[in-house]
């Protein structure tokens, strides 16, 4: 269990960084339109605004790592995590400046004064330092061992003149001999890492149809757990994922070689790491299918509040791709759904690289649209996406219909305990003021939360005492769950995710 919950945890931390980035990643889609030759003259006003808003926007996507690092250190936190935050961005300096340093000494830096000079030396520039590549794994690592010191030392106080090398000052003080025995290790140790990440890499490529069909299977079926983002993050933004030399930079994650694909606008051929990208297919089509199952399967009695319940969860679903909150209607109640449910999945993005599709489809139809229909239809074959998620659509819902009238599962509108309450948006709406008060009281009160915090979607909460939690008043408050794994809550709230903590906070007195 102890496991488990640190796996969830710092998954949960994962996703914090990267929220920001759908919006990095829009606006450089947006720009490369604004850049493509084919449509604006070299030269032209609309050409050099576009260029230097892509260098802004780049600066983020090619130092990821640096941002992973201060993430991640302020999300695994418990306490005081802009400290956090502020001794990683100066853990991560010093490793640069170290693993620099044991490189000159020990006469290992390679040859090249540009990263396209040294693409495939193992080395690369960041920040000015040249350093072993370890790409995003620095920032992960450096900024969980930041968390994992600052969560045993920073309360730790000393008297007297010692005084102020206490708290904060205390984990950068021990992250100083960690930081230099961790940038020396690398360059003997990673280079082996790397040849194993490699080998991974060949390995999926290997399964080929196969490990497509696995990948989108688990990153679908371990959404209950929260695990799903350990499935696609590493293929999205670490090296696992792929690496390519594009405009002499390395650019290293599925996302990120798409994104630098388009906007370099040679019109050759997309990176077959977009197979990697397909996982939004389901958000966009295969949940209308699932939910018009639903529907049609429903008690006639219940039909009329259960469509005011799914259109906007699907409408949220196909717009901005945010699933949960629908998904969580049936994934404990029809167990057996959500294994075929997930499994459809996988075999969908499985035809979608058969048939040659080079998207990038994570998300909601908006993405979609924006990543790529700019980069054309030639380049990304994005009509057979279209085409192959109309199928699924109907797969979903002939599928799911045969199986839960088949079975008799108890599905959304098919039992009266199992029906969405019709007054639960009039809570969220009419006693506005009062949604933190009611969720605190579904958690048992004020003195039996110890901590509260956010993902995208849910509201994840420790408490002291897991049987004073009142699941239904939770529900009525807007949850689509509530998931109870030990003395760790989760609420799934979608897209509201973030004013139900606000006003949590605000009822709580606590001030992020």
């Amino acid at each position: 269990m102890a496991v488990l919950k640190n796996l969830q945890d710092f998954s949960k931390a994962m996703i914090g960084p990267v929220l920001y980035l759908p919006v990095i990643g829009l606006l450089i889609a947006l720009f490369s339109v604004a850049t493509n030759k084919l449509w604006v003259p070299e030269g032209s006003a609309v050409y050099l605004i576009g260029k230097y808003a892509s260098s802004l926007l780049w600066a983020i996507m090619n130092n990821l790592g640096f941002f992973f690092c201060l993430g991640l250190a302020s999300g695994l936190a418990k306490t005081r995590k802009s400290e956090a935050s502020f001794v990683a961005a100066m853990a991560y300096f010093m490793y640069l400046a170290g693993n620099n340093a044991w490189l000159t000494l020990t006469q290992r830096l390679a040859e090249g004064a540009t990263n396209a000079d040294l693409y495939g030396s193992g080395q690369i520039f960041i920040f000015g330092f040249k350093v072993i590549d370890i790409g995003v794994f620095l920032g992960i690592i450096l900024g969980a061992l930041v968390a994992f010191i600052h969560n045993r030392f920073v309360n730790k106080e000393f008297r007297g003149a010692f005084s102020i090398y206490g708290n904060s000052k205390l984990v950068l003080i021990i992250m100083i001999p960690l930081v230099a025995l961790f940038a020396i290790a690398t360059v003997y140790i990673w280079p082996v890492v790397a040849q194993g990440i490699s080998a991974l890499t060949t390995f999926m490529k290997t399964f080929g149809s196969v490990g497509v069909f696995l990948y989108g299977f688990l990153n679908r079926f371990l959404i209950p757990t929260g695990l799903h983002h350990l499935v696609w993050s590493p293929f999205v933004f670490t090296s696992i994922g792929g690496q390519l030399l594009i405009d002499g930079q390395t650019v290293i994650g599925a996302k990120p070689i798409f994104l630098a694909e388009i906007a370099n606008n040679s019109g050759g051929a997309l990176s077959d790491s977009a197979r990697f990208l397909t996982y939004g297919m389901v958000k966009i089509f295969g949940t209308a299918g699932m939910a018009l199952a639903f529907y049609k399967t429903a008690r006639p009695e219940y039909k009329a509040k259960l469509k005011v319940t799914l259109i906007p969860l699907i409408v949220t679903s196909f717009l901005v791709g945010i699933t949960e909150p629908f998904e969580f209607l049936f994934i404990f109640t029809a167990p057996l759904l959500w294994l075929i449910y997930s499994l459809l999945d996988g075999f969908f993005q499985m035809l979608a690289w058969m048939l040659d599709v080079r998207v990038c489809a994570t998300n909601g139809i908006i993405d979609f649209i924006v990543y790529n229909i700019p980069a054309g239809a030639g380049r990304t074959h994005w009509p057979v996406f279209v085409i192959l998620g109309l199928i699924e659509t109907l797969t979903m819902y002939v599928v799911g219909k045969f199986v839960i009238t088949r079975f008799n599962m108890a599905t959304p509108g098919r039992r009266a305990e199992n029906e969405p309450a019709a007054e639960k948006e009039n809570t969220e709406s009419s006693v506005e003021n009062e949604l933190g008060k009611n969720v605190i009281r579904g958690l048992g009160g004020k003195e039996n939360i110890v901590l509260v915090d956010n993902c995208f979607t849910r509201l994840r909460v420790d408490v002291h005492n897991a049987d004073l939690i009142d699941t239904e008043l939770l529900k009525r408050t807007g949850g689509t769950a509530v998931l109870i794994k030990g003395n760790h809550v989760q609420i799934i709230y979608g897209l509201s995710v973030n004013r139900v903590r606000n006003n949590v906070n605000t009822a709580l007195g606590v001030h992020d």
